[in-house]
């Protein structure tokens, strides 16, 4: 790789060209040489007017390009679209939308949704490492508000108070030491129940960590595995240390982000979105560039079909 463009105007002009788009993939995805996916032979041949390779041995789909494996596989999309679109997802702070997508690209909206959706997942830490130290846990509630609701979708979708008809969502954060920046972890959840909230800390905290919550009482009996401290928000938000500030700011920048760019958000998708914004979040402190060069390195050995995205097939490949 001779050059590594910055900007988003280097990016477009860099990624101008199909045959370097290849080249640049291929030196992310096989810096030791081009293998073929399905039998991992290094002795293949280069067919340049398909812009494919070819396998030397006998075996089925001997023939293979550069999005075979990966997110982009069966795209009849050109990679002149493709990393653009990655880019844009990358960096921009307040995540890009479908319709801004297809704007940009000459797409249809459909199909930057689906274009998104698998960046996405390129996007997503598949074994996230646990969180230690002075760790950061709080829930929230992601859906439309009421008083912007039609008054039969009200009807059919709010059925009770707080976050009744929304959808629950539990986050982590560890806080940074020194140079080392705070990173989070969230997911969707069922409910707020303790059981619930209880599972995901043990998951994905060290043990004898300190966790820093609110009053909620779903969080009684963490003090069992972890320093458990808590905050009243009732007479207070900062307690020497203690404070749930951090992953409360996430959450601010998670909904600014859904009711900004994306508006409404269904919540069998919110796990996707949940990726978007973490990953953003976790790699604020590198460059556009660093962060473009992560997610195009991440989209092979992951595959996202329409069909899985929309539920019509199990989505163990997947996972949440």
């Amino acid at each position: 790789m001779t050059q590594q463009p910055q900007t988003l105007q280097e990016a477009i002009q860099y990624f101008s060209d199909e045959q370097r788009c290849i080249d640049y993939l291929v030196a992310l995805r096989w810096p030791a040489g081009v293998a073929c996916p399905t039998c991992g032979s290094t002795e293949v041949h280069y067919l340049t007017n398909q812009k494919r390779w070819q396998c030397k041995s006998k075996h089925a789909r001997r023939q293979f390009s550069i999005k075979v494996g990966t997110v982009m596989e069966d795209s009849p999309l050109s990679l002149t679209k493709w990393l653009p679109a990655i880019w844009l997802l990358a960096n921009c702070k307040n995540g890009i939308s479908s319709y801004e997508l297809h704007r940009a690209l000459k797409v249809t909206q459909k199909t930057a949704w689906f274009m998104l959706h698998r960046i996405r997942y390129a996007m997503q830490d598949q074994a996230p490492a646990q969180l230690g130290g002075e760790v950061e846990a709080d829930e929230t509630f992601i859906g439309g508000k009421a008083r912007f609701m039609h008054k039969s979708v009200k009807a059919r979708k709010i059925t009770g108070t707080g976050g009744a008809g929304k959808t629950a969502v539990v986050g982590l954060l560890e806080r940074g030491q020194g140079t080392r920046k705070s990173r989070v972890q969230a997911t969707v959840i069922p409910n707020t129940q303790r059981t619930t909230l209880h599972q995901e800390v043990q998951q994905r905290v060290e043990p004898g960590s300190e966790v820093h919550t609110d009053e909620y009482s779903g969080y009684r009996g963490l003090e069992d595995a972890d320093i458990h401290e808590v905050i009243n928000h009732a007479e207070e938000y900062v307690r020497d240390h203690v404070t749930t500030n951090r992953i409360e700011n996430f959450w601010a920048l998670l909904k600014r982000t859904t009711k900004g760019s994306y508006v409404s958000v269904e919540p069998f998708h919110l796990r996707r979105y949940l990726d978007d914004q973490v990953f953003r979040f976790n790699a604020r402190g590198g460059r556009d560039a660093d962060r473009f060069v992560y997610v195009a390195s991440a989209l092979a050995d992951k595959r996202l079909t329409y069909q899985e995205l929309i539920g019509n097939m199990d989505l163990d490949a997947y996972p949440a």
